[in-house]
């Protein structure tokens, strides 16, 4: 019956529901001069003061909202009342008289193009409208930045490569290759040569924890399955196709990575062209650019003062170096010389802590202590990647810190930070590699013991195609599962913290920023791992796709996620499996059962014919004698 929102009670106190007869407070937000800019900031945009239900309904309408761009293009706006540059302006005129004119002249060829052009725009909005996430990615830009928006655009469009390359994979991988056949098992054992012998299966009852390991290491049953390279039979069309399908989703990404570079650089020279970039105009109209909301405001003009600071700090660093004197820059370039060293040196152990950890997981596995212990064994077949993901988590942060030190500006010294940071997280791969291809070619040396009779080390890697692309799966599911753990275990504790206690602990704590370099960096080390790996971890893309699509949802306020963690939708699912896993397990315990009961009625059957046998042995020795 009561509102807090009442417009127009006496003494300021709410008045009854029925009994008001004010304006809203929505209608009068509207009303505003700035709220008159709305449209042009894209269908992602609601009214000040909108509720979460008038938002839900705005995503309800996008067919309602693209039918009203598409009305507009048929009926375009003047050019003074576009916020555009003034070449962009420009452009739109004389478009406009163009189509002024042609609809004058009465030409039928200009009467056609003109249509054709207006129908080129409408299928491009409504191609706009139809990609997905538009909406979301639109309410990100507006809320967070053009920064955060860009990430979940990478997101996408990365999401967006690696579903191409599953589609192809399995079009061009599996699909011709149950068409040929059934894949054969296992080479068995050949008395000509051992080199052709390899069994991955596990011999034996396997316990449910084993099972469990095996999908974390890629071991046991996923070591012969259509996940890795050996799988796949020798067969002379499959390996046409085998390869072909490396080359065109090289190509296919090659080119689409080429067309996004050229359009994001086009937007980019539009973009300086007709920009304003003096101070006052950043600041005075900070508060115009983006989603209406108190929130966003001081988002954004936290960002523009952000800018301000780091060009005055810029300005100051380039006018001290121009007053130094010849001793104070030997003194920097000094101090410029030990950092980089202190870096190199940095570089240096970190990949000798990844050659190191390579080589050393084999000899490792092969220690009675680690086989007799599963979760153990787990631990040094990930020695790899924990030395991969450790050094990539603590290095970036010194680079932080290394930085200032070395007296550049802002700016330089963030791109230093980049390219430390990218060259740590792909050399990081190189010596992986190399550490792999040295264990597997015995060093380079053919002639050595391991190597000598079939070529490479067939003793510890039987089939060395298949551990190259263990590696791979190994490093994207660590990979995840660290995101995984950063983000809920610090990320968000640290976000409740902030905003529960914005006293002394929050301050402590500091606020939760979202670190787009870094995570970007990310993006582009997972999807490297999946170019590098894929050739011998063909569904390695379908995985990084299921990857970067959990990813988009955890990134995304994760709290919404934790919701749906209790939500119906995803307990009853998660019943139902676990229900067939549960029924799945009873089975099999109950299989198992009755295949140790039958083979104890064999042991007891083989021990009383043992019985049987030495007393017939004995009669007969003893009628020997007796004759």
């Amino acid at each position: 019956m009561w509102e807090p929102e009442a417009w127009g009670s006496p003494g300021g106190w709410p008045a009854p529901r029925g009994a008001r007869a004010g304006p809203s407070l929505s209608s009068v937000l509207n009303e505003l001069p700035s709220a008159t800019t709305l449209r042009y900031r894209g269908p992602g945009v609601l009214p000040w003061g909108a509720s979460e239900e008038e938002e839900e309904d705005g995503e309800r309408n996008i067919q309602a909202i693209a039918e009203t761009a598409q009305k507009e293009l048929e009926e375009p706006l003047p050019s003074r009342e576009l916020p555009w540059p003034l070449q962009a302006r420009r452009a739109h005129r004389q478009s406009h008289a163009k189509d002024q004119g042609a609809q004058r002249s009465g030409s039928r060829g200009e009467q056609w193009a003109l249509r054709l052009r207006r129908s080129k725009e409408k299928m491009k909005a409504a191609l706009h409208t139809l990609q997905p996430w538009a909406w979301t990615l639109k309410r990100i830009g507006g809320q967070f930045g053009a920064g955060t928006e860009s990430y979940f655009s990478l997101l996408r469009f990365l999401l967006l490569l690696n579903l191409l390359a599953s589609i192809l994979k399995a079009c061009m991988t599996l699909l011709p290759t149950w068409l040929e056949g059934t894949p054969p098992g296992p080479p068995g054992p050949n008395a000509s040569s051992p080199c052709g012998f390899y069994d991955p299966n596990p011999q034996g009852l396997v316990a449910f924890p084993t099972h469990l390991f095996n999908l974390l290491s890629g071991e046991g049953f996923l070591e012969w399955s259509p996940l890795f390279y050996g799988f796949y039979p020798p067969r002379p069309h499959l390996a046409v196709t085998y390869l072909c399908s490396v080359f065109v989703i090289g190509l296919l990404d090659l080119l689409l990575i080429l067309h996004r570079s050229v359009s994001g650089l086009k937007q980019t020279l539009l973009a300086e062209s007709g920009a304003l970039t003096s101070f006052s105009h950043r600041v005075f109209t900070a508060w115009d650019f983006g989603l209406c909301g108190d929130a966003h405001v001081r988002l954004r003009q936290r960002s523009i003062l952000y800018e301000l600071q780091v060009e005055l700090e810029e300005a100051v660093v380039r006018r001290q170096a121009a007053v130094r004197t010849l001793g104070q820059q030997a003194r920097v370039w000094a101090v410029r010389v030990l950092l980089n060293l202190l870096v190199i040196a940095l570089l240096g152990a970190a990949f000798y802590g990844v050659y190191w950890a390579t080589g050393a997981t084999v000899d490792l596995q092969e220690m009675p202590l680690i086989q007799e212990m599963p979760l153990l064994k787990l631990g040094v077949d990930y020695l790899p990647s924990i030395f991969i993901s450790g050094v990539n988590f603590l290095l970036p942060p010194v680079f932080k810190l290394i930085a200032p030190l070395e007296g550049y500006t802002r700016s330089r010294q963030i791109v230093f930070i980049l390219l430390r940071t990218v060259f740590l997280r792909l050399a990081s791969l190189l010596v992986l590699l190399f550490s792999l291809w040295n264990q597997i070619t015995c060093g380079g040396k053919a002639e050595a013991e391991k190597c000598k009779t079939c070529g490479y080390n067939y003793k510890e890697l039987p089939c060395w195609e298949t551990r190259l692309g263990q590696e791979m799966y190994k490093l994207l599911l660590f990979d995840l599962l660290t995101g995984l753990a950063v983000t809920l275990l610090i990320q968000f504790p640290r976000k409740l913290l902030c905003g529960l206690c914005p006293g002394a602990l929050g301050r402590v704590v500091g606020t939760q920023e979202f670190q787009v370099p870094d995570e970007v960096l990310g993006l582009i080390y997972a999807q490297t791992v999946v170019w590098v790996g894929s050739f011998f971890c063909p569904l390695l893309p379908l995985l990084n796709t299921a990857k970067f699509l959990l990813l988009f949802y955890l990134k995304k306020t994760v709290q919404d996620f934790l919701f749906f963690l209790g939500s119906q939708a995803f307990a009853v699912p998660l019943l139902l499996i676990s229900s067939i896993l549960m029924a799945y397990t009873l089975a099999l315990a109950n299989s198992y059962g009755r295949l140790i009961s039958e083979l104890k009625r064999q042991i007891e059957t083989e021990a009383r014919n043992k019985v049987f046998l030495a007393q017939r042995a004995v009669a007969l020795s003893s009628a020997r004698g007796a004759l």
